[in-house]
């Protein structure tokens, strides 16, 4: 079924806090200005040094943030989960309190109503996605940011998966990715969903022996590892962890980097594919097979469609064409990588 978000805290506490958080004067340290940007689960309040992240009280299939000790648990859990690869970034957990004379205060006395996290924030331009669009990407600094990366996975401890479930686990997905992309009402071409579907379960019953064969390098990873969260500096950094789910983060690192690999296709940088698995494979010898990589590619850019497309189930969406062109673009990828699964 689409993933409607539903709130149990009324709509006005929430657009309270939003409103008082939007402010300059609700924050400890002095700033400028405050700018306020919405995601799918939290609203992200950027004041001039840091950036504070307020949970949205929603409840989906998959999480359920509707209590505020939930909220609470899961800013701690982002902030546990983020700190192995972005250390200095993530400050910790403030509350949202009440004071005795009913106003809202961050990081003060009184009554906690929500929790936000706290993280240093970061120059914009210094992300890979920024790079991409500027022109600038320095293959140094992906082969960096890859050693980091390959260093956090093979710190991991293994997760002890059978080859069958593994490949189940792909089954089940493609199963639901196909539902929600053949919706009427979401208005993508419904053939194109039937061919991507077809191609993915014809390479899990034709070739699924080489999914298998991958179950014994899942470790818990980072889950998100998209362009705009990560910050190459001086020391990269990645953000954004997928927290609310430890089940979206049982990866095998070659899914990961191959759906890292499929942004950046998407971004015009296919070339950044290959620096990220020469410097993964020199260190680990881990050599996937080719129509792995490809599976995992298509898989990845079907599952992003189906998010893109959600959007369009939210009740106060503001930009319904952004989501569609978003989804068809995922989709657009996705068939260019089936046409290499050889089955």
């Amino acid at each position: 079924m689409p993933e409607h978000a539903s709130r149990t805290e009324p709509g006005g506490e929430l657009a309270a806090k939003v409103a008082y958080l939007s402010q300059p004067c609700a924050y400890p340290e002095k700033t400028s200005t405050v700018e306020a940007r919405e995601t799918h689960m939290s609203w992200v309040f950027l004041t001039d040094l840091h950036a504070y992240k307020l949970k949205k009280p929603v409840r989906y299939s998959f999480l359920d943030f509707t209590t505020i000790e939930a909220r609470r648990l899961n800013c701690e859990r982002e902030v546990h989960l983020n700190r192995r690869l972005a250390p200095d970034v993530y400050l910790g957990v403030v509350a949202l309190c009440v004071d005795a004379e009913g106003q809202l205060r961050l990081d003060g006395n009184g009554r906690v109503v929500d929790w936000l996290v706290k993280m240093r924030r970061l120059p914009p331009e210094q992300t890979l996605e920024s790079a991409i669009a500027a022109g600038r990407v320095q293959e140094k600094a992906v082969r960096q940011l890859s050693e980091i990366l390959t260093r956090f996975y093979q710190s991991a401890a293994p997760v002890p998966m059978e080859g069958r479930e593994y490949r189940r686990r792909f089954e089940r997905d493609v199963g639901e990715i196909r539902e929600e992309l053949g919706r009427p009402e979401f208005g993508l071409p419904r053939d194109l969903a039937d061919r991507l579907a077809t191609a993915l379960r014809g390479f899990l019953a034709g070739r699924g022996d080489l999914l298998e064969a991958r179950a014994g390098r899942v470790v818990e990873c980072h889950g998100d590892l998209r362009p705009e969260h990560i910050y190459l500096g001086e020391n990269p950094v990645v953000l954004d962890c997928l927290e609310f789910n430890r089940e979206f983060r049982i990866l095998d690192p070659v899914d990961e980097l191959a759906y890292l690999a499929m942004e950046c296709d998407r971004l015009g940088a296919p070339f950044i594919e290959a620096w990220v698995f020469d410097c993964y494979v020199s260190r680990t010898a881990d050599t996937a097979p080719r129509p792995v990589i490809d599976f995992y590619k298509c898989f990845r850019a079907c599952l992003r469609a189906k998010i893109a497309i959600w959007h369009l189930n939210e009740p106060d969406v503001r930009t319904p064409e952004k989501w569609r062109e978003r989804a068809l673009q995922y989709l657009t990828l996705a068939q260019d990588y089936s046409t290499r699964l050889g089955c």
